[in-house]
């Protein structure tokens, strides 16, 4: 195939990017973009960027309401027409539907680009009905011609489940936009930014939990920080404080943890980097969901340490990252609160370079073009 030309189908708001799955999204066309020739149709309620380098058109109805999007058919195949687009990318499952029906009508090769198994987090979600969407997205990613996944277990799971032709499948994972490791310079100040800010004495050990908090993984994620970390932590009187960032969280969980001692809750903040940079560890206690988990590639990318249950560690090597990456069998709290009491705040590891070179979105999307010339 010659220089590929996508027209990117999003069923949902990713615009502006402000959580690990619209930057996901946004991060990855952006870099694309810088390299071949891209279209967007969107969401009616993406806020368009006038300045980025591609075309977007947000015309389709949220993916809540996908099936309406017949009424654009016609419209979406004068853009591949007019746009002289040759592959069809669809984010998530949700609207592989139409993408099949674009790819039959115009000749077009079909990529269906999912940032995690639905089913899989369905099925975690307890929603009604997630076997049955299971059988659609696997008929969806088997009439694909290319699909990518956001981690080589992901991948492999999809082959095995839904007889994926492996020549088909490929692995995209979440990037960063940061190539080299923070210095420690910045990693002080950013601290010393956050203990001055908070009062708090500099032998205190921070730790740092952020997500979308009306999420179930990370609402789960907040029971087990307060039911099952916190006495297990105050037992050793070591000075700790664990920082949560975050959007879309319930009144009754604010007031849980603004009462709450050890914790201080921040909301959503503009500047995350700050607390990726400034606080000890990122603590990833989620059992739930499926995916890569964002906040730590995000955290590893700002060179901090990270303790998460092994099934948020899903896509990361920690062998090759060492110390900087303490994965915890799910459930064991225990465990997961020594290593928390056992971090060396005194003496920082440092994420390796090889995560810079494999985790960076130029790399990554370079990747992609030869999966699409296919």
């Amino acid at each position: 195939m010659d220089q590929p030309v996508v027209l990117g189908i999003v069923s949902y708001k990713v615009f502006p990017a402000q959580m690990g799955g619209q930057k996901y999204i946004v991060d990855y066309y952006t870099e694309l973009s810088r390299h071949i020739k891209i279209v967007l149709a969107v969401s009616k309620d993406n806020q368009v960027d006038k300045y980025a380098n591609y075309k977007t058109h947000p015309i389709l109805f949220n993916h809540w309401y996908g099936w309406l999007n017949m009424v654009h058919v016609y419209r979406l195949c004068q853009i591949i027409r007019k746009e002289k687009v040759n592959v069809i990318m669809v984010d998530h499952s949700y609207f592989g539907w139409l993408g099949m029906l674009l790819k039959k009508i115009t000749g077009k090769k079909l990529s269906i680009k999912s940032a995690n198994i639905e089913t899989l987090r369905f099925r975690d979600m307890h929603r009604v009905g997630w076997r049955t969407y299971g059988k659609y997205e696997g008929w969806v990613h088997r009439h694909a011609d290319i699909n990518f996944f956001i981690s080589t277990e992901e991948k492999q799971w999809a082959i095995s489940k839904w007889n994926l032709i492996p020549a088909t499948c490929a692995t995209l994972p979440y990037g960063t936009k940061t190539i080299r490791p923070v210095s420690r310079e910045e990693r002080l100040n950013s601290r010393r930014f956050i203990l001055k800010e908070t009062n708090l004495s500099p032998n205190t050990k921070l730790f740092f939990f952020n997500g979308t908090l009306d999420y179930l993984p990370n609402t789960d994620a907040l029971y087990v920080i307060v039911q099952e970390l916190l006495h297990r932590m105050e037992a050793s009187h070591i000075p700790f404080c664990i920082f949560i960032c975050g959007s879309n969280i319930s009144d009754a969980w604010a007031q849980v943890l603004h009462k709450t001692p050890h914790i201080i809750y921040k909301g959503f903040v503009p500047d995350i980097n700050r607390y990726y940079q400034g606080t000890d560890c990122l603590i990833c206690p989620v059992t739930l969901g499926t995916g890569v988990k964002t906040k730590l590639v995000e955290a590893l990318a700002q060179g901090q340490p990270v303790i998460a249950c092994k099934r948020s560690g899903t896509g990361l090597n920690a062998t090759e990252l060492g110390k900087q990456l303490i994965l915890v069998n799910d459930y064991d709290w225990n465990t997961f609160a020594e290593a928390m009491l056992n971090l060396d705040i005194h003496e920082p590891t440092r994420t390796p370079d090889s995560f810079y070179a494999k985790y960076n979105w130029p790399a990554i999307v370079e990747k992609s073009i030869l999966s699409l010339q296919r």
